[in-house]
C-alpha cells in the first residue's frame, strides 16, 4: 500500500517557517511583503482561490491586496490597474486569477506584470529563463510538486518520468523541472497513443488533465512515486484527482491525496515566491 504524501501538513510547516522569515524582514527591514491578486468576473471556484490565498497571505505576516473587476471590463482597465500595481513600492507580488474572460487577450496580460513581481511566473521572461534552466519564479504548483516528491526521499536523477497535462501552468513547466533534474521526461496528454504502457514504465507519474479517475489505477507501475494534480468535483459534491486513488495505492510507492496534496502546496509556494520578490527587490 502506497505511504501518503502529506501536502497539507507538509504545507503548514513551510508557512510557520515562512512567517518567522517574514517576521524578521519586518524587524531588520521594516519591509512587509506585499501581494496583489487581480480578480476579473464572478467565478465562484476563482473567488475561493482568492479568499484562501489572501487568508494564508494573513496568516503568514504577508499584506493581502485584492483588486476585483467586473466580468465585463475592458483589456485597457486591466492593464492600467496592472501598471498601477507594478509602481506600487509596497506590492512585491503581482498575480492575476486565470482563467481570464474570453475578451482580454491572457498573453497581453501576462506579459504587463513586472518581471521582478511575477511571482506566478507566467511571464514569457520567465517562461523562457525556466526553460534554460534559470528560472527567477518558478510557477508556483510545479513548484509545490517537486518540493512533494523530495519529500519522499526518491532521487529523481535518472528516473522515467510521466506527466500528463500539457497545460503552461503545470504540465509543460513541471517537464522542464523534472528534466532540470535530470529525469527522463516523457509529456504525454489526453490525445497520446496508448498512455497506459506509458504510464505503466513511469518511476515517477504527474497527473494534470483535469479528468476525474482519467489514470487508471492499473497502470500504475509497482512503487512508482504519483502526484495528482487534478482537483474535480463530482455531481455529488465531492473532490476526486485526475487518478484512480484507490487502486492506485495498492500499487504505488507513494501517493498525493485529493484534497490535501498539490493544492496546499501551491499557495505555500506562492507565499514563498512573494517573499523572495520582495528580499530581491529590497537587494537592488
Amino acid at each position: 500500500m502506497a505511504e501518503i504524501i502529506d501536502g497539507k501538513t507538509m504545507a503548514m510547516e513551510l508557512r510557520a517557517a515562512l512567517k518567522n522569515e517574514v517576521d524578521i524582514l519586518k524587524e531588520t527591514q521594516g519591509v512587509t511583503p506585499g501581494l496583489a491578486v487581480v480578480l476579473v468576473g464572478d467565478d465562484p471556484a476563482s473567488k475561493v482561490y482568492v479568499r484562501n490565498k489572501g487568508k494564508a497571505c494573513e496568516e503568514a505576516g504577508i499584506r493581502s491586496v485584492q483588486r476585483f473587476l467586473p466580468e465585463d471590463a475592458s483589456e485597457e482597465r486591466l492593464l492600467g490597474l496592472i501598471r498601477d500595481l507594478n509602481d506600487d513600492s509596497e506590492i512585491h507580488g503581482i498575480l492575476v486569477q486565470l482563467p481570464l474572460p474570453k475578451h482580454l487577450d491572457q498573453t497581453k496580460v501576462l506579459e504587463a506584470v513586472s518581471i521582478e513581481k511575477d511571482v506566478d511566473g507566467f511571464h514569457p521572461y520567465n517562461v523562457g529563463m525556466l526553460t534554460l534552466g534559470k528560472p527567477v519564479f518558478e510557477p508556483c504548483t510545479p513548484r509545490g510538486i517537486m518540493a512533494l516528491l523530495d519529500s519522499t526521499g526518491i532521487e529523481i536523477e535518472g528516473k522515467d518520468a510521466v506527466v500528463i497535462g500539457r497545460s503552461n501552468i503545470v504540465g509543460k513547466p513541471a517537464a522542464l523541472m523534472l528534466l532540470s533534474r535530470n529525469a527522463t521526461v516523457t509529456l504525454c496528454h489526453s490525445k497520446t497513443k496508448d498512455l497506459a504502457a506509458r504510464v505503466s514504465s513511469a518511476d515517477i507519474v504527474i497527473a494534470a488533465v483535469g479528468r476525474p479517475g482519467f489514470v487508471k489505477g492499473d497502470w500504475i507501475k509497482r512503487g512508482a512515486v504519483v502526484i495528482d494534480v487534478g482537483i474535480n468535483r463530482l455531481p455529488d459534491g465531492r473532490l476526486t484527482g485526475d487518478v484512480e486513488f484507490l487502486k492506485a495505492s495498492a500499487r504505488a510507492g507513494y501517493i498525493t491525496p485529493v484534497p490535501g496534496g498539490v493544492g496546499p502546496m501551491t499557495i505555500a509556494m506562492l507565499l514563498e515566491n512573494t517573499l523572495d520578490a520582495a528580499e530581491r527587490i529590497l537587494g537592488k
